[in-house]
């Protein structure tokens, strides 16, 4: 990676290359997240954290279909007082990778999103990501918080109130029209957009019992398969906003991240991509994204960030 220049700024942090560990996997604990620090990823994404310790549903939870994963994992976690505790041990450790964290937080109310950022804002964390669509709990994720712009906007605006940390804003794909959304939370004060969330929530069966897989049965769908979904959002928002973009969604190559940075994402979250390569696929990935960059003549990311981004 010598004389190329993969370091990114997402939202103002300095990242030293462009790999976040998405939400949801493995950013449970301090020591879990330094790991993957270690491992070669550029910043570390907390699992979603409620106000309350949730317990999440019933195994089976998570399933590998083939053309990409399905989970129903029902955002467990220890609640807020536990997962501050952990943003600052992780702060300590990550400090000499320079890898910073970003706390992704939920809440079932406009207002418990402004009271779970002000308790996350005690962590301080380097940025705030708001899952506001999750696929697979309460419609309400689906329907209204996610769906409905003017709703993704109060969240947006409640949540800004109450931190003075940078604000990712996730965003669902089950949308009529991703962009209104991201125009909406962006003028509602979003410093960035996260997307996108897993697609669904979908179905499989196992048809020798004739009953779904999953103990919750619907789940997100996530993985290889949802990947040009995840493109053709990215391309859609950056079109709609011009603030830094996170984007998620069935990356597990350098091939793969090249092509979100190509329609204007800022950096790339890596989730499914764990499981498919295990915890090196940060390295790895980096290197191949250097590799592509040398055998095409770009020395910085800036050089090839957007430059795929259609006409309309």
């Amino acid at each position: 990676m010598t004389g190329l220049d993969i370091g990114v700024e997402l939202c103002g942090v300095a990242m030293p290359n462009p790999t976040v560990l998405a939400s949801g996997i493995l950013g449970l604990t301090s020591e879990v997240m330094a790991r993957v620090a270690k491992a070669g990823a550029g910043a570390v994404t907390t699992k979603s954290c409620s106000l309350r310790p949730r317990p999440g549903y019933p195994n089976p939870v998570v399933l590998d279909w083939q053309s990409g994963m399905i989970n129903a994992v029902g955002l467990s976690n220890p609640g807020i007082e536990v997962m501050v505790e952990e943003i600052q041990a992780a702060r300590e450790l990550l400090a000499p990778l320079g890898a910073p964290i970003i706390a992704s937080i939920f809440a079932d109310t406009i207002y418990d999103f402004g009271t779970i950022a002000k308790f996350a804002n005690e962590g301080r964390p380097h940025l705030i990501e708001v899952n506001i669509s999750c696929p697979n709990i309460d419609d309400r994720y689906q329907q209204v918080f996610a769906a409905d712009p003017y709703v993704a906007g109060q969240v947006t605006r409640r949540v800004k109130q109450n931190t003075d940390i940078p604000v990712l804003v996730k965003l669902s794909p089950n949308v009529t029209s991703i962009a209104r959304v991201a125009e909406a939370v962006v003028e509602a004060g979003a410093d960035g957009i996260t997307a996108i969330n897993s697609l669904g929530p979908g179905l499989i069966l196992d048809i020798e019992t004739r009953r779904p897989v999953l103990s919750h049965e619907a789940g997100g769908v996530s993985g290889p398969a949802i990947r040009p979904i995840a493109v053709r959002c990215i391309r859609d928002i950056r079109r709609a906003v011009d603030v830094p973009i996170l984007a998620v969604g069935g990356v597990t190559s350098g091939r793969d991240l090249v092509e979100m940075l190509l329609v204007g994402a800022t950096a790339v979250g890596i989730g499914s991509g764990v499981y498919y390569r295990g915890i090196d696929v940060f390295h790895q990935v980096c290197q191949e994204l250097c590799d592509f960059m040398v055998r095409h003549g770009f020395n910085r990311l800036s050089d090839l960030r957007g430059t795929a981004i259609l006409s309309q």
